[in-house]
């Protein structure tokens, strides 16, 4: 990464993300999943990210497509380095991952839109990957709701994840968007040679108990709190908790280990860290439920939530603060419980664990749903946008 680039092809997309892997986070693993998808269908890549803590693994050069150049910060220095690169790439598109809280709040990256007009012309778009509070909606300032509405003015062509977040931008600033679903960041794909039941024994799951599934960033508006509390009062059933992401939050990651403790819970929950996505294929297939108590309820924003339902796994979630979205309401293929209510989802464990013919038509409908979140079917939806823009622009 770095150095001097070699300019790219005339039809080459350049993304702009905070976050990339080897960087574990929702947005970077969409964005590498897009790339991925975009280079099998013959489209040129490359990523502007992020200084990375570690390289990718260049032994498998489809697992990173696309050249990669580091930002070095994403405060104003930002602006010059984004045109440098661009000018040494020269690609067709510029394409903008945007959620406010992955860029640290700056609004540098809102306004690099108008900076690049002024200095290096070129298409734009930007995915909005998250406008729900705190950072759009009314608990925001003032000025985070002009700077993300700026962003989205000065952008040739806007995408939305979802329909709420699409009515959002369109009441808010009379903005419309282009509404493209993410997919599962994990494929289903673990290790050659898989087995489900030595893969459990090598968890140290006994043959009745129920392994239950979270996965994600340690993150506290995931609700893992909630989640050990729920656990603590299913002390009589065979279960065990299989806690599957990494640790973001370093400070909110030592309270969930103080609370495993304290909850006497250690014996009944694994941790594994950040894992490669394989492993983390052949956890999910392991698992038997997966549980999802995200304190402002779940929505098709989210990765963690499609990658256990494209494995097949009957979920337990939890209602929006908001509407649910139609797609989720109407497929029926979760349980529900009210948001930061240990109880409630500790009572919904019990009966998903006592009723494996409920677990079983979730999950066969998790299955079905899934599929209509097809990364060949989203990148060929971006690649429409991409050609609009060449007559557009």
């Amino acid at each position: 990464m770095g150095g001097k680039l070699e300019p790219a092809t005339a039809q080459t997309v350049v993304f702009l993300t905070a976050e990339y892997p080897p960087q574990p986070g929702g947005v970077g693993d969409y964005t590498h999943q897009l790339a991925l998808a975009l280079t099998q269908q013959g489209q040129q890549v490359a990523v502007l990210t992020g200084p990375q803590t570690s390289a990718p693994d260049q032994s498998s050069p489809s697992s990173m497509p696309g050249l990669q150049y580091p930002i070095a910060a994403w405060d104003w220095r930002c602006w010059a380095a984004t045109r440098q690169a661009l000018q040494s790439l020269r690609p067709a598109w510029l394409h903008i991952q945007y959620q406010t809280g992955a860029y640290g709040m700056h609004p540098a990256i809102n306004l690099l839109p108008w900076y690049l007009r002024q200095t290096f012309p070129i298409p734009i778009v930007v995915t909005f990957h998250d406008l729900r509070q705190p950072y759009l909606l009314p608990k925001a300032s003032f000025l985070r709701r002009w700077v993300t509405l700026r962003l989205a003015k000065d952008a040739n062509s806007v995408i939305t994840t979802n329909a709420e977040d699409a009515q959002a931008l369109q009441k808010l600033g009379q903005i419309s968007s282009t509404v493209i679903p993410i997919g599962s960041n994990i494929a289903v794909a673990p290790p050659a040679n898989y087995q489900r039941e030595a893969w459990r024994a090598k968890l140290g799951i006994q043959p009745n108990e129920t392994l239950l599934v979270y996965f994600g960033l340690l993150l506290r508006s995931k609700g893992v709190d909630l989640l050990l509390e729920a656990l603590s009062h299913c002390a009589t059933l065979p279960l065990r908790l299989l806690l599957l992401g990494g640790a973001q939050d370093q400070a909110f990651a030592a309270e969930v280990v103080a609370q495993i403790k304290r909850l006497e819970l250690t014996n009944r929950v694994v941790c594994t860290g950040y894992v490669d996505a394989q492993t983390v294929s052949a956890h999910l297939l392991a698992a038997d439920l997966a549980v999802l108590p995200f304190r402002e309820g779940c929505s098709l924003r989210s990765g963690s939530l499609l990658a256990a339902l494209s494995h097949s796994l009957p979920v337990l979630t939890t209602f929006p603060l908001t509407q649910l979205d139609p797609q989720l309401a109407n497929a029926a293929l979760a349980l529900f419980v009210p948001p930061n209510d240990s109880l409630a989802l500790a009572e919904a464990i019990q009966r998903l664990v006592q009723e494996p013919n409920l677990r079983l038509r979730l999950g066969q409908k998790a299955k079905l749903f899934s599929r209509q979140f097809q990364w060949t079917t989203i990148a060929a939806q971006h690649s429409q946008v991409y050609r609009q823009l060449v007559t557009i622009c």
